[in-house]
């Protein structure tokens, strides 16, 4: 299990470095494939050329690509001093750069979002398990009934419908109309219940489209499973129902469940874009729209790589669960 953990663990900064550089020469080819001047974007349209020139030298935007990397990749975890036309600064570490709208430094405007994206993604994420995983299980274990077909037929419309259609829908009624809930964050620390009344109907919307398809999966890997010879052994020898799914058949139908499990998880603490910007919660998905619409290359950067670091990460807490599960992969 040791060398499972090491293989996994060299893997994860391997393909950090490698989406961290990746990531960072696009941040440096879109200026030129638009034709547009990253020190220009900084300082506005109606800066001066000795204004441009100065902010070019403060962010060492003329250095070779490889010298930029290296103060980009060394600033995350030192910090970066900013000295050049006639101005200087210290960006503490993790230092992302500063942001070319409003000139704050990148890192703390993510801190500030990361929470809200955070929140939204794991308590959707708990629901949509626990309803998808229940309602795919049920559905496998009656098969054919009226019950299968209305789950299926929910997680069907679950999957179908967009969700920004689903979010302005329950804001109409729940929030418009009945007035049961206000969708808006309050962080958990200041008022809990408030944080959790404030998030349900984002949560539930979110959910409802992954319990939908994780329902769709359960049921489909369940009843593959159940017709696997060790099922028909374990009720041979007198196991109760309820042992051989519990014990037996769950075991090998979460390995998928998991698997994408960490994909779907990493990939929304990047920014549940629309269900953000649906319920105007000030998250990382929202603060990604607004830096494409302004060209704000540094928080763009930022976002991308906040995302790509939870997907890996994500990626690798499933692996290890994954080898809990099924021994099997150790060896792999």
């Amino acid at each position: 299990m040791f060398a499972y953990i090491v293989r996994r663990l060299f893997a994860v900064i391997v393909m950090l470095l490698v989406v961290t550089l990746v990531t960072f020469g696009i941040f440096f080819a879109i200026p030129k494939l638009t034709g547009s001047d990253p020190a220009a974007l900084y300082v506005g349209k109606q800066a001066d050329p000795a204004t441009i020139e100065g902010i070019r030298q403060k962010l060492g935007l003329g250095d070779p690509i490889l010298v930029q990397f290296w103060h980009f990749v060394s600033g995350i975890f030192a910090g970066r001093d900013y000295t050049g036309g006639g101005t200087s600064d210290h960006c503490p570490a993790p230092c992302f750069g500063y942001s070319f709208r409003t000139e704050q430094a990148v890192w703390p405007v993510l801190t500030d979002r990361l929470p809200v994206t955070l929140s939204l993604a794991g308590g959707a994420c708990v629901i949509w398990l626990l309803a998808g995983v229940s309602a795919g299980v049920v559905s496998a274990l009656k098969r054919g009934t009226k019950i299968d077909r209305a789950a299926m037929v929910t997680a069907l419309a679950g999957v179908s419908l967009p969700i920004y259609f689903t979010a302005l829908l329950a804001l109409a009624l729940f929030n418009n109309q009945l007035g049961w809930t206000k969708a808006e964050y309050t962080p958990f620390g200041d008022d809990p219940g408030a944080w959790f009344s404030g998030l349900i109907l984002p949560w539930i919307t979110l959910a409802f489209l992954y319990a939908a398809m994780y329902a769709r999966l359960t049921r489909a890997t369940m009843l593959e499973v159940l017709g696997e010879d060790y099922i028909r052994t374990a009720r041979a020898k007198g196991l109760t129902e309820r042992v051989v799914i519990g014990k037996h058949a769950m075991r090998s139908t979460m390995t998928p469940v998991l698997t994408i499990l960490g994909m779907d998880l990493g990939a929304l603490v990047g920014g549940a874009i629309l269900t953000e910007t649906a319920f105007s919660l000030p998250g990382l998905g929202q603060a990604a729209v607004t830096a494409i619409s302004n060209r704000d290359l540094p928080l763009i950067l930022g976002v991308v790589l906040i995302a790509a670091t939870a997907v890996v990460v994500a990626n690798l807490v499933v692996d290890l669960l994954y080898a809990v599960i099924d021994p099997r992969v150790r060896l792999s």
